[in-house]
């Protein structure tokens, strides 16, 4: 498992193991591993050419002593100085002892042009709001050259509690974050801006608290939620999800919610609502009823929502049930708040961007730039679970504790009904037994492997997603 650390618990870890070592050994730690990583990125070093965006944090000093590090080994380094008088003095006297040269930042534009690669120890990473406009000419200059840009610790302009890029940032190649990582590198749209990211173990380690801001989930942490049916299990002691979906104008949506609960892992799937015909045509091992969810049978679980149209009473009937409850699409619009806040049993809300901002009542772009923020108020709102789907997709719990950022997906799932197989997915993963948490977290895991399953680099259907959630399951399973 991956997790991530925001800046203040950073900065206390750091201050703490400082204590106990030399003075400036930390920093020595850091620049070895940026220029380890910066040296893998040239292949070779001697005869390179280096460019350093120096500013005046540690960020800089970690900048300017790995400059030191690749000129020692025959690179031609040169380090643009954002305000001179303030730059790191050890790092700056280590750097011209290795014959590196520094420059004014008027006279960057043409060492840019030309160098190989260029790093960024603009900002550190307690920089808030986008670049000063000095340095945005040089994040500029950066982006449109050929060379390889490499951000040192977190690209400079991205916020590293948040993920939020509130004007302009450096776009980098590769990010070499030292110690953890931070929430930004994982969220879009920071997470874009970072490139690859390179983890340097520095020693903080032991000194961060066990639970971490961020979490991303890992092969082996997925395979050990998924369910296994047991000698004796038979389709009812695995769990059955109801799924009350589909319209008459949308059946399409219960057919591909419905395809999604089969291959989750749950024993029998019970299906509610007017597409009854297209869900028994197409999975036969569906229990089809039309008597609406009271009278369907028992389950464990329920989904509610995708292409419901206007069936209020239908998602008011489900969230009165005393089981866990998925509520997607049109069921987010339909359901009553205070009906959700009620329910004492567990509740997972699915939005995707738009829904999300219309049930905060902001605009899109505003959760869009700010994900992590509306996902934690969206779960403290609803007092449920929340799964916001969208480029980086987050899991919150209206209990607190880490988010949770899955790792897998494409942007080829982008495309019509893809939610609706990650509804039942996770329902049914919900009737197995998984909490909200794992069950959206695994969901979305899954769902983000069989989306890059599906794909292959070319357009693909949310039937071929769903198509493909079986293999995503073995990959998991099999590590």
């Amino acid at each position: 498992m991956r997790t991530a650390y925001g800046v203040e618990t950073v900065r206390t870890a750091e201050r703490e193991l400082m204590a106990r070592l030399p003075e400036g050994a930390l920093m020595q730690r850091a620049a070895a591993g940026l220029a380890a990583a910066c040296a893998d990125l040239l292949g070779r070093v001697y005869g390179s050419r280096v460019v350093l965006l120096v500013g005046s944090g540690d960020n800089g000093g970690d900048a300017l002593y790995a400059g030191a590090r690749l000129a020692r080994r025959g690179a031609g380094v040169n380090a643009v100085l954002l305000a001179p008088e303030r730059a790191h003095a050890g790092g700056l006297a280590a750097l011209r002892r290795a014959g590196g040269r520094t420059v004014g930042a008027e006279a960057a534009g043409g060492l840019i042009e030309r160098a190989d690669l260029v790093v960024d120890g603009i900002v550190g990473i307690g920089g808030k709001g986008g670049l000063r406009p000095e340095a945005e000419a040089l994040a500029d200059a950066a982006g449109r050259a050929r060379a390889a840009v490499v951000a040192v610790d977190l690209p400079s302009g991205v916020d590293a509690d948040t993920g939020e890029v509130r004007g302009a940032a450096v776009r980098a190649d590769l990010t070499v974050t030292f110690g953890t990582h931070k929430p930004g590198l994982l969220i879009d749209p920071a997470r874009e801006h970072a490139g690859s990211v390179r983890l340097i173990d520095i020693g903080i380690g032991p000194e961060l608290p066990a639970e971490p801001e961020l979490e991303a989930l890992q092969h082996a942490d997925v395979a050990r939620l998924l369910p296994v049916p047991a000698a004796e299990s038979d389709k009812y002691r695995r769990g059955v999800v109801g799924i009350a979906a589909g319209s008459a104008r949308y059946p399409g949506a219960a057919v591909l919610a419905v395809a999604g609960a089969l291959r989750g892992g749950a024993g029998a799937v019970r299906y509610v609502g007017p597409a009854g015909q297209a869900v028994i045509a197409r999975f036969p091992e569906t229990l089809v009823s039309d008597r609406g969810p009271e009278h369907a049978g028992r389950v464990q679980s329920w989904v509610v929502g995708p292409g419901a149209g206007d069936d209020a009473a239908t998602v008011a009937e489900v969230l009165a049930a005393d089981v866990p409850v998925l509520i997607d699409a049109d069921g987010l619009r339909l359901a009553d708040a205070s009906a959700v806040r009620a329910r004492t049993a567990p509740t997972l809300m699915t939005p995707h961007a738009g829904e999300a901002a219309a049930l905060l009542g902001v605009e899109r772009s505003e959760v869009e730039g700010g994900r992590l923020s509306a996902v934690r108020e969206l779960a403290a709102r609803y007092g449920a679970t929340v799964l916001l789907k969208g480029s980086t997709t987050l899991v919150a719990d209206a209990g607190g504790g880490p988010v949770r950022v899955n790792p897998t997906g494409t942007s080829w799932l982008a495309t019509a009904g893809s939610g609706d197989v990650l509804s039942g997915l996770a329902g049914s993963l919900l009737a197995a037994g998984l909490s909200t948490v794992d069950a959206a977290s695994a969901a979305a895991y899954l769902h983000g492997l069989a989306g890059r399953f599906a794909a292959d680099g070319a357009p693909a259907g949310a039937h071929d997603v769903a198509e493909e959630i079986a293999a995503a399951w073995r990959d998991v399973v099999r590590g």
